[in-house]
């Protein structure tokens, strides 16, 4: 069922001749989401000739030789012909009615491009019967393109035996591969319509063909048709593809003016193609009596192409039309008054004119239809797909009378897929561009039609793809994106994608969640342009498209909730704002990744104000401060003021406030302010009982949560009554909460063995109290997730495309849902954007800081220039000993010596000095050497860069932060001087367009498209200027993060932007504000992550031998992350290809189709294996990437190749001799089909584990679950395999981790050591004990830092510990970053607190040096004043850093005296006091 790929390459009638659209026709790797769904197994249904089954799948060569001696002159008149209907399966028995009409003039066999080849378990039967009969012999090494294993014999024969092949819409890789093969046998006419380019190349009919000439040039018509060819479509590069469309009308009749054979040769071409892109049984019937007759003609020995012209192609039937594009309507195509007119109108004008009328409303009463208020009801653009209604699918009449009953007028045009941008820009119109365009902002196109367009306030489309070129587009992803956000942003509406599966049945998705390409289809394509809130309506029941009436609901009620929005004035606007308080006890609330809520917050609700929206008395109160109100939601946030219930709350604040304001330092200070800081701001809290919960979200969800939880098992989060409690702070018309935990926290074990496990009731309560329903607490018009990140995208549920009984879908319901997110992580984005229904709203990263050197790394670099300044100067004498010994005792101090260690013979690198002293044979040449190797070691240190502080949502860059960014972006490449230039030159400039993001928008477009002087060549330094300008310019506009945020509030369309890195990606990612998205999933990876992943491998390779004599790793585990594989472009997955011994293949337009295997002798090497261990978030979201790396690694363990040489074979050998019988070839594993996570940061994070080998051990009980186009056929999301898991971790020797940028390394956040560093201890638990160690043998961790643009040359290989150590040394430790984030006050705070809980997980499963513990603890322990100011910015956050540092000393971590303890236990007991005042139940009792 996928004919929606039917526009893909109709640029074919004239394409061929059209070298500007060449790019168009594409495979589409990968099996997964295929026509098995719909048709069953490959060869497990009868055809509707053959009733045959296969009762061997050997094949038997003598058979084939049988075939090919065939003589297709049939006895019996009938023409053969074979048809392979590819993505149109719901029009098999269309052809097979067509075909019985003409009686004995054909034999017609269809198939279905599931029918080409053979199913995977086939293929190895056919294997282990060969292989048990013996029959393997060096002959069937030979290659016989018709004698393949893989294609199904029954196609096979049919197709040698064929008068005529017919093959639409075709583009899988491997089926293309099997057809291409058979092709050339076929010696009558070919016809191939909308296929893949290579597939396209066979077309055929007498003279005329579409192979290239020669000379690489395709062969092109005759002149006058060359000139008329031009005359189609308005002259726009975006409209070529639909002017196609129109000439495809006309071909025929102007071949018919033109003599000659191959002009009827093509003319015959066209007609046949003409016959079935208009679809219908009368239509297809003279299609298929046109290639009787030229099939008979082509056997004739009397040719007479006149005869034929004349006899047939002049007398051919009517070619029964309908138009291109048009509008339809249930009630109107139902009349049955009407059917002497079309049931279609030709223009949305015609169409309202209609649908307003008494004859609409009389006809819609008398066949009982309900029809929308026109009045009231939105009026919602709906792009339908034009072969579906002109082959009558039942769903498209379906979705319109559903979408009328749910109060919306629909407004359908259906279109062949390429005119969608036309129909938008032509024919449709919103009172946002009306009047852009009334006060001269913007200027419309020619081609718009004022009296044929309509005003619209949302768009749906349904076809999914690009909006502009449809499928075609979909070719070149991003070409023309400008395009449609040039259209999006003047229309100014919601742009909706939302459709049925169209390769995927309902019951699959309903267990799977959405597969394969069809994730392309309705999210990653669509997201280019700005879609949001994608809904599946529907999928496959056998081979019929059928819609889910709840999944209509869906997205009738997100499209209302937007569109009332808009309507809304902002006065009357109610916004729920969502901060976050996870994890808990830490200080986390009102904390996010790179964001400083509390001024963000202030700065969002200041503006918010000035659009005229209800912030009570906040703006006018000097005092207010976002400070003040995370303040009060911490105190609402203490389980034991939540134990009070809703009535409590607020009397348990006032307790607070007064507390602060009479001077007691144990409560935030910010509370202290005249009225607390609220702004007027009061407590809104809610008790909800179980009964109201089960009422408000219906029975069968609350009985999962009941079952999930207990009346005893509910914990914090409920009042003493058992009522869940709802609360927050309510400011005018916006309410602002903390979004509460998901469970219970101290159990993080229950995630990982409750798979069935529901959002904790307390949670559950606080999204439904936000509903528009009368009992909520707060009715809210729309959602904002204030930061990087919530929780509620996480939730149980489908991995891909909500259903009801998802929770993320349940509890955002039909609130418009603002997301604001970091603009450098497109990875995690994608989950709140696809399960959650974010609008993202990117915003900018922290100004970037150089780590330089301090305290006693500061001395070493005084010491050491010194040094080295005598040694230059010829002055060794003053490199005295005491000189040496100084040098020497600072390094070690300092932990220098892991680092660069101090060689007793510089030749000799296995004798490192460790004394304290240094000996006296210390030769002074060996000492130089190691200074000098210390120096470079404290420049790089020196250069280290990190972010400093946090970003403030909406807030412009000062002169320093816009410095720091161009000098870390070009380091010594740009001077400072040069950089100030720029800065200076930028604050210059007029600023008035910065105001109107659309005007700037359109500006750019128009210097974009202006004439280019082309003489003038500019020099590098000049080129560099312009793009530091830029980068400038752009981010001076990040003050646009608060206007598009806003501008969703009402409604709006938000810019699309791919999420990206600035050091990586400069100008590309910016400016933000913007709705980010992924990159193309097909080229994956780029031709630049190709060659830096090479180089990688190689010196992952070459760095495992050095550490052991010369021996290759046998298997490598890679981490493939979506957050690094989205930013590099795919180096993680380069990395795994090259380890192999494997390469990219592309077709004809640059996708990725296939990863080839790298013949050995080319290779030089053996090839290692490789566990690919997957983030949930790459599983999802790059499921074809998925499928052919399972593809690959399954070709390798089959390869006719010696074990020696090949580790991947090696390993499932071994594994098939131990008794493991199924895919020993799997290598990629994750989580659980729709989880994510390891759970070890929860068990870490909790301190509640023993030892270090049950994080191993968690971390492997979360990864069993192998993924790949091989798991049964492709039908499987993912199956546990754990005999293949422990095979490949107990063969792992060295483990691969790409770090992508600098605001998230190891040591920043808690996802490394919770999987890399977890999977390595897995690895090692399997290792043999070491019996003169008595420890298991180490697994080595290298680590590549994939940030900056230091070109392909620049692909370090650390280990995991020396990176550590720079991290440490250059964030931590380092006074100018703690100094940076405790200027942040509880943001910041939060910020080191996560990191000393993240050095507990590292020393876990790596190690962390003494020194770092020493450090840590002089820097934010044991320093006075750091650790007042802590105490007092956020308490928790204080109290964690103590606690961790104690549990590093008492789980042996951390060597330190007893001094030492002492005054951190002091510490810890006074933060803990401070931490349980006004918590603990006496205060509490008090606070009544």
């Amino acid at each position: 069922m996928r004919s929606f790929y039917r526009p893909i390459s109709f640029f074919w009638l004239f394409g061929f001749w059209a070298h500007e659209a060449n790019a168009f026709s594409t495979y589409i790797p990968g099996r997964q989401g295929h026509a098995a769904f719909l048709l069953g197994k490959r060869v497990s249904r009868s055809h509707a000739i053959f009733s045959t089954t296969l009762e061997s799948p050997i094949i038997k060569e003598s058979n084939v030789r049988g075939n090919l001696d065939h003589d297709n002159n049939n006895k019996n008149g009938k023409q053969k012909i074979v048809l392979v209907a590819g993505f149109e399966s719901f029009n098999r028995e269309q052809y097979l009615q067509a075909a019985a009409a003409l009686g004995d003039q054909v034999e017609l066999q269809v198939f279905a491009d599931s029918d080409i080849r053979l199913d995977l378990s086939v293929i190895q039967q056919q294997e282990r019967l060969h292989q048990s009969n013996n029959e393997v012999s060096a002959s069937n090494n030979k290659v016989d393109p018709l004698v393949d294993n893989t294609i199904n014999p029954i196609f096979r024969e049919a197709v040698l035996q064929a008068d005529v092949f017919v093959g639409s819409l075709l583009f899988d890789y491997d089926d293309v591969q099997a057809v291409l093969r058979l092709l050339p046998a076929v010696k009558g006419p070919r016809l191939l319509f909308e296929c893949a380019t290579e597939l396209m190349e066979f077309n055929q009919v007498g003279s005329f063909n579409m192979k290239p000439s020669s000379d690489g040039s395709a062969p092109g018509p005759p002149p006058a048709i060359k000139a008329i060819l031009s005359k189609f479509g308005s002259g726009k590069e975006e409209d070529k593809l639909a002017g196609y469309i129109k000439l495809l009308k006309v071909g025929p009749d102007l071949l018919k003016f033109v003599p000659g054979d191959k002009a009827a040769d093509l003319r015959t071409w066209l007609e046949c193609y003409r016959f079935w892109n208009q679809g219908g049984q009368r239509n297809v019937q003279s299609m298929l009596q046109l290639l009787a007759k030229r099939s008979e003609l082509d056997r004739s020995m009397q040719h007479d192409e006149g005869s034929f012209v004349k006899a047939v192609l002049d007398k051919l039937p009517p070619v029964q039309v309908t138009p291109d594009v048009g509008l339809i309507h249930p009630v109107r195509y139902r009349d049955q008054s009407t059917r002497t007119t079309s049931p279609f109108f030709d223009s949305p004008a015609s169409y309202m004119a209609w649908r307003t009328s008494p004859a609409a409303i009389e006809s819609a009463q008398r066949q009982g239809f309900k029809l929308a208020d026109v009045k009231t009801a939105p009026i919602v653009a709906v792009l339908l797909y034009r072969k579906h209604v002109i082959t009558e699918q039942k769903y498209i009449l379906d979705l319109l009378t559903m979408m009328e009953e749910q109060g919306i007028v629909p407004v359908p045009v259906f279109i062949n897929g390429v005119e969608a941008h036309t129909i938008v820009r032509d024919w449709l119109t919103s009172a946002e561009e009306m009047r852009q365009v009334a006060t001269g902002k913007i200027k419309r196109a020619g081609t718009h039609d004022a009296t044929k367009a309509v005003k619209v306030d949302a768009i749906v489309n349904t076809i999914g793809f690009p909006l502009v070129g449809g499928p075609a587009g979909s070719m070149q992803a991003g070409r023309d994106t400008a395009v449609a956000e040039e259209l999006l942003s003047a229309m100014n509406v919601p742009y909706f994608v939302a459709g049925p599966l169209l390769l995927q049945s309902i019951p699959v998705w309903k267990d799977k969640g959405v597969l394969g390409l069809n994730s392309v289809v309705l999210y990653g394509l669509p997201e280019l342009d700005g879609a949001i809130d994608t809904v599946v309506l529907g999928g496959l029941v056998g081979d019929k498209i059928a819609l889910v009436p709840e999944r209509v609901r869906k997205l009738t009620s997100r499209i209302k909730s937007w569109v009332e929005l808009r309507k809304t004035p902002p006065k009357d606007r109610r916004v729920a704002i969502s901060v976050y308080g996870f994890p808990p006890n830490v200080g986390a609330v009102g904390t996010a990744a790179l964001l400083d809520v509390p001024h963000s917050l202030d700065r969002l609700l200041r503006q918010m104000a000035k659009q005229g929206y209800d912030l009570g008395n906040y703006v006018n109160d000097p005092d207010a401060s976002g400070e003040s109100i995370i303040a009060a939601l911490s105190v609402l946030s203490e389980p034991a003021v939540i134990a009070l219930g809703a009535d409590r709350m607020g009397e348990a604040l006032q307790r607070k406030i007064a507390r602060a304001q009479a001077g007691d330092e144990t409560v935030n200070a910010a509370l202290a302010l005249p009225g607390a800081g609220l702004g007027g701001g009061e407590v809104v809290a809610k008790d909800v009982s179980s009964d109201e919960l089960e009422k408000t979200i219906g029975k069968y969800m609350y009985k999962k949560v009941r079952r999930a939880w207990s009346e005893k098992e509910r914990g914090p989060g409920v009042s003493r009554n058992g009522d869940s409690v709802v609360a927050g702070i309510q400011i005018g018309n916006v309410f602002i909460f903390v979004q509460p935990l998901l469970g219970v926290e101290g159990d993080p074990m229950r995630l990982l063995f409750e798979r069935d496990l529901t959002p904790h009731p307390q949670y559950i309560a606080t999204y439904a109290n936000l509903q528009k329903r009368p009992e909520s607490a707060f009715p809210s018009d729309a959602i904002i997730h204030f930061g990087m990140h919530g929780t509620a995208e996480w939730l149980p549920g489908q991995p891909l495309g909500n259903d009801k009984k998802s929770w993320s879908d349940e509890l955002i319901g039909a609130l418009p849902n603002l997301y604001v997110y970091a603009a450098n992580n497109p990875s995690e984005s994608i989950l709140a954007k696809r399960r959650g229904y974010g609008t993202l709203i990117s915003h900018s990263v922290p100004p970037y800081g150089r780590a330089g050197l301090y305290q006693d790394l500061a001395l070493l670099r005084e010491l050491t220039s010194e040094y080295r300044e005598n040694a230059a100067s010829g002055d060794m004498e003053k490199n005295s000993i005491e000189l040496c010994q100084t040098i020497y005792d600072t390094a070690n101090r300092c932990g220098m010596l892991n680092d660069v260690p101090l060689w007793a013979d510089h030749d000799d690198k296995s004798n490192p000095i460790t004394t304290t002293e240094l000996p006296d044979t210390l030769s002074s040449e060996a000492f130089g050497s190691w200074v000098s190797e210390l120096s470079t070691y404290l420049s790089v240190l020196q250069e280290r860069l990190f972010s400093s502080g946090l970003h403030v949502f909406g807030g412009v860059p000062s002169d320093d932060a816009l410095d720091s960014y161009l000098e870390a972006f070009y380091g010594d490449k740009f001077s400072s001087e040069q950089r100030q230039n720029v800065i200076s030159q930028w604050k210059k400039q007029p600023k008035d367009t910065e105001k109107n993001p659309f005007a700037q928008f359109f500006e750019f477009f128009s210097d974009l498209f202006a004439p280019k002087d082309q003489d003038k060549v500019k020099t590098e330094e000049e080129k560099m200027q312009e793009e530091a300008m830029s980068i400038v310019s752009l981010l001076g506009r990040s003050y646009e993060e608060v206007d598009s945020l806003l501008n969703g509030l009402g409604g709006g369309y938000i810019l699309p932007k791919p999420g990206g890195d600035l050091l990586r990606d400069g100008p590309a990612v910016l400016p933000t504000g913007r709705n980010i998205h992924a990159l193309d999933p097909y080229r994956m990876p780029s031709a630049g992550a190709w060659l830096r992943g090479q180089k990688a491998a190689q010196e992952i390779i070459r760095q495992h031998r050095e550490a052991n004599k010369g021996k290759y790793p046998e298997t490598v585990a890679v981490t493939l992350w979506g957050l690094d594989a989205i930013k590099t472009r795919g180096e993680s997955v380069a990395i795994v290809l090259a380890l192999v011994g494997a390469k990219p293949v592309k077709e004809g337009t640059g996708r990725i189709v296939r990863y080839d295997l790298i013949p050995l002798e080319e290779l030089g090497r053996p090839r290692v294996d490789v566990l690919a261990s997957l983030s949930g978030i790459f599983r999802d979201s790059f499921a074809n990437v998925v499928d052919l790396l399972d593809d690959m690694f399954e070709r390798a363990a089959s390869a006719d190749e010696p074990e020696s040489m090949n580790f991947i074979k090696k390993h499932s050998n071994e594994l098939i001799a131990d008794g493991t019988s199924e895919r020993t070839a799997a290598r990629l594993f994750s989580n659980p089909p729709g989880d994510f996570g390891s759970m070890v940061n929860e068990v870490v994070g909790t301190a509640d584990w023993e030892d270090d080998e049950l994080l191993g051990e968690t971390w492997r009980g979360r990864n069993v679950y192998s993924y790949g186009r091989n798991e049964r056929g492709g039908d499987v999301a993912g199956t546990a395999r754990p005999e293949v898991l422990d095979k490949l971790l107990a063969t792992t020797e060295r483990i691969v981790q790409e770090v992508d940028s600098v605001e998230y390394g190891l040591s920043d956040i808690q996802e490394y050591y919770a999987n890399t560093g977890a999977l390595k201890k897995a690895a090692e638990n399997r290792k043999e004990v070491d019996a003169a160690t008595g420890k298991r043998k180490k697994v080595s961790l290298s680590v590549i830092e994939a940030f900056g643009n230091g070109g392909d040359d620049n692909v370090p290989v650390r280990d995991v510990e020396e990176v550590l150590r720079l991290e440490y040394r250059s964030k931590l430790l380092n006074p100018k970053w703690r100094d940076a984030m405790l200027a942040q006050g509880s943001g910041g705070a939060y910020e080191v607190s996560q990191r000393m809980t993240a050095m507990i997980g590292w020393a876990a499963t790596a190690q962390v040096d003494n020194f770092v513990f020493d450090q840590a603890a002089e820097r934010y322990a044991l320093d006075e004043d750091v650790a007042k100011q802590l105490q007092r910015s956020n308490p928790e956050a204080f109290k964690n850093v103590v606690r961790r540092l104690l549990e590093a000393a008492g789980r042996g971590m951390w060597s330190t005296n007893e001094d030492t303890l002492g005054k951190l236990r002091e510490l810890y007991a006074e933060a803990d006091d401070i931490v349980e005042q006004g918590s603990s139940p006496a205060t509490v009792a008090r606070a009544r």
